[in-house]
């Protein structure tokens, strides 16, 4: 029985962190592909990324201006991002300003022109920007080749050549009935959406032959290094998720007292949630358990939404960030999203070898989003924590709770269930005075004290001390003295 033997298409990798993994493993060689989006959403300024990256002498680079922006004053603005290389421009990146043929309305010439370009230079990619402009010409009674016509022969000339091709064009709708959709191979759609004074970028890989895509709306941001692309958090593959799997092995808290509560110290790899009000010690515990990581030779990362981690957690916590002992992830940009935040730990924990981490606070997080992404908060913040136990750190995430008395919960976002361990933090009224105990409520698999015990902070951090046995009533807030049974006579 006769096989037909499979062709191999080559990935080419993009040079857009996180692009590749949108993709499904990079952009496939001599296909022929379109980047859509409105203006401003940063069209421009992807296929320069990707041409910078891509062209060399053995594979130059032929970039296409049409009504657009003028090839000197479009470079005056990409020169600004570090990605542009002006060696290349001289070398393997060749600019051709189409605007004269264009304006003569007849897309044979615009055609022809294109063509005596590709033969002179024999490009490996191909530009073309904006196509829009082009299709605009497509109306004038002057074109004696139909835009449908014109698509499809640019698209087997450069197949023929053996050229990756990217039309870039000013689009607002993806239900435009331009054929330039149906021919390309891949179409990659840029959206820009504001909410309030949040702008935030998506993504979205509508098509692209051949190979698997992530689906659905993936975030990007732009910044001095260009696009960086922000994947939905994976968990790491089989082998690494193998040897991140809870071994047995405990990690100490940092707090004297807190490790024979949770019946030997929080077991590597769990996830552990520390909710309670304002004030209550979340942000001491979470520090203490990133420097008792440092004094074990243990490296950290550490997420802060509502203190500055350098400045407010003590002069042993700024030694450790100073050091490099914990990596910090800036969590101050505008119109974050989950899975940025995620990719950033996840990136961390891999360069330092991190096996703690610390988000404080959920809460802050929260309000760190943009409000686009606030909805679906708790799924995308259940794929992070599992995406970060897979690398094998051990998590801790605050919780910032208001204390009712009436009413025990662990978390407002519902989340409690994504955490293997909780410790809550409570108020409580003694003698006119407002006392702090705390209770490890939750280790799973694992046998913990139920004992509510009364801590206290210091300038040497949380030390726990006894229980109440003589009260009753402690989570309601108020409570009361036990009255001693009376004796038998």
């Amino acid at each position: 029985m006769n096989t037909i033997d499979r062709a191999t298409i080559k990935r080419l990798p993009t040079g857009v962190p996180g692009l590749d993994e949108v993709l499904g493993g990079g952009l496939p060689e001599f296909s022929f592909n379109v980047i859509a989006g409105p203006p401003g959403c940063g069209k421009t300024t992807l296929s320069h990324q990707m041409m910078f990256a891509l062209a060399t002498p053995e594979r130059p680079a032929l970039y296409f201006t049409v009504l657009g922006e003028p090839p000197l004053k479009m470079l005056r603005y990409q020169q600004q991002f570090e990605f542009f290389d002006a060696a290349k421009v001289k070398d393997c990146v060749h600019f051709v300003n189409l605007s004269e043929e264009t304006a003569t309305g007849d897309l044979k010439n615009v055609l022809a022109r294109i063509v005596a370009e590709v033969e002179r230079h024999s490009p490996a990619l191909v530009f073309v920007d904006s196509f829009r402009s082009v299709v605009l010409a497509q109306d004038s009674p002057k074109s004696f080749i139909s835009l449908q016509e014109f698509v499809q022969q640019l698209g087997m000339m450069m197949t023929s050549w053996q050229a990756t091709t990217f039309l870039i064009g000013e689009y607002f709708t993806d239900n435009d009935p331009n054929p330039v959709f149906t021919v390309a191979d891949g179409l990659v759609w840029l959206r820009q959406s504001t909410q309030g004074n949040s702008v935030v970028r998506k993504m979205e890989i509508m098509k692209m032959r051949g190979q698997a895509t992530l689906p659905g709306l993936h975030t990007f941001r732009i910044d001095g290094n260009g696009i960086r692309v922000f994947a939905p958090p994976v968990m790491a593959d089989a082998h690494a998720a193998a040897m991140a799997r809870p071994d047995g092995r405990r990690l100490r808290m940092g707090v004297p007292g807190l490790d024979d509560m949770m019946g030997g110290g929080l077991p590597r790899g769990y996830s552990l949630l520390v909710a309670g009000p304002t004030g209550a010690g979340k942000s001491i515990l979470a520090s203490a358990f990133l420097a008792e990581g440092a004094r074990n030779g243990e490296s950290g990362v550490i997420a802060a939404f509502e203190q500055r981690p350098n400045r407010s957690r003590g002069p042993f916590m700024a030694e450790l960030i100073a050091s490099g002992r914990v990596g910090v992830i800036d969590a101050r940009a505008p119109g974050l999203s989950v899975d940025e935040i995620a990719t950033l730990l996840i990136a961390e924990v891999r360069r330092l070898n991190a096996s703690r981490v610390v988000i404080d606070s959920l809460s802050g997080f929260e309000l760190a989003l943009a409000p686009t992404f606030r909805d679906d908060f708790r799924e995308s913040l259940s794929r992070m924590v599992v995406a970060l136990s897979s690398t094998g750190a051990t998590v801790l995430m605050t919780s910032e709770l208001e204390d009712r008395y009436d009413d025990l919960r662990f978390s407002p976002y519902g989340t409690a269930f994504l955490t293997d361990a909780i410790i809550v933090q409570r108020y409580i009224e003694v003698d006119s005075r407002l006392l702090r105990i705390m209770a490890v409520a939750k280790v799973r698999d694992s046998a913990h004290s139920n004992e509510l015990r009364l801590f206290s902070i210091d300038d040497k951090g949380i030390r726990i001390g006894e229980m109440l046995p003589d009260y009753e009533g402690l989570l309601g807030g108020r409570p009361t003295q036990r009255v001693p049974a009376p004796r038998s006579p």
